[in-house]
This record gives structure tokens, sequence and C-alpha cells, in this order.
């Protein structure tokens, strides 16, 4: 059970990470691999609203997809997007990428390696990841614009659909953990945390929901 407080804190977290930058056409649009085929659905219908001519999927597996996606998690982004009637020519998959890290560096090196020049990149994660997601493509690929969304759904909705809250409070955590602790191990560009932010990370890492933070067996 999930007391009122830690709810509170949980969605204070989701706010922050929502980003709600104002979308308009990238010379790419790229799929952050998951747990959640929401994000393909998302990228299926910007592609579909012309805000991308391209699609990059990007991820392997991890202990939380290997299960739901032994092909690997673009491979199945792909299948997904294919189903929502997206051209199968219009989509490259990145298959290696185990963290966002190399999500963003092993699509970055594709599509140098296809030649395609990229100056803008819409980026689609899960969303409470857009923030974390977007200080690490900042980070590490400084020459490209980056645009930031997820699927369009409340905190609580977006629990129901998972189907398992404290899994979301710990992802939750786990994604604001590595907002404060890796800029400065170079794996993306600093972030203002505001103070009620700091706050409500503190309140539920105390009250244990640490199962995704680095050194907790995250994933």
């Amino acid at each position: 059970m999930i007391s009122t407080q830690a709810w509170a804190d949980a969605q204070r977290l989701w706010d922050f990470q929502l980003m709600h930058h104002e979308l308009h056409p990238c010379d790419v649009v790229v799929g952050l691999g998951s747990h959640d085929l929401g994000v393909a659905d998302r990228t299926a219908t910007l592609f579909h609203g012309g805000l991308a001519p391209l699609i990059v999927f990007t991820g392997a597996t991890s202990p939380t997809t290997r299960g739901k996606m032994p092909r690997g998690e673009a491979v199945h982004y792909r299948e997904r997007a294919i189903e929502l009637g997206v051209p199968a020519s219009s989509i490259l998959v990145e298959p290696h990428a185990r963290n966002t890290g190399q999500n963003i560096t092993f699509t970055r090196d594709l599509l140098r390696a296809r030649g395609i020049e990229v100056a803008s990149v819409l980026l689609v994660s899960k969303p409470y990841e857009e923030r974390r997601a977007n200080a690490t493509a900042r980070k590490l690929w400084p020459e490209v614009d980056v645009l930031s969304t997820s699927t369009l759904m409340s905190f609580t909705g977006y629990v129901n659909s998972i189907g398992d809250a404290r899994l979301v409070v710990d992802m939750l955590v786990g994604a604001q953990q590595r907002l404060l602790i890796y800029p400065r191990e170079g794996f993306m560009v600093e972030v203002d945390v505001p103070t009620e932010v700091r706050v409500a990370y503190e309140r539920l890492c105390a009250e244990g929901f640490t199962s995704r933070i680095v050194g907790a067996n995250a994933g």
C-alpha cells in the first residue's frame, strides 16, 4: 500500500520529469527502448502526424523486458509500429543499447554510418524519463536540437496501465536519482532540480522506493 504522502511525492517527481515541449517537425524520431510499448505507439503517432520522416527504435533487453520482449526492445517496437501502419522502410533498428547513454550514442552512430544528416531529434521516452533522456542527449549529442515527449497520460492513468504502482514509483525514484548524480559522472548535462522535488525524492527513498536506484540492483 502506498501512503498518501508517497503518492503525492511520486506525483511531484512525475510532474517534474515532463518537459511539455512544443513539438515541431524534426529530422528523426527516436523511440527509447523499455518495457513500455506505449513508447512505440507514441512514436508511430508522431510519424503519422508528419513530425519526422524516419524512426529509429533503440534497445536490447534488460531483466525487466527479457521475458516480455525476447527479441529485443527495438525489434518489438518496430513490429508494433508496423502494426500501426508505419512503413518498414521508414524504421531503423538499433538493437544493442542497454542504457540511455547507449541509446543516444548508438543511435547517433547508426545514423552517421548510414550517411543520414541529423540536425534535430524528437526523443520519445517513458513519461517519467523525459527530463533524464533529454539531459543525456544534450550531453552526448550536443550538435543536434532535441525535443522530448512521451505518452500523453496522467500519473494515475500510467500506473493503472502498468498495473504495478510500486514499480512505477521505484522507477520514478531511479530516474530522479540519475538526474542528481549522472551530471558529475559526465553522462548528462546538469539539471536544475527544485528543492521541493529533492525533498519528495528523499522522502520516497526513506520509505524504501529504492529498487531502481544505482547500486540497488537497478535494471
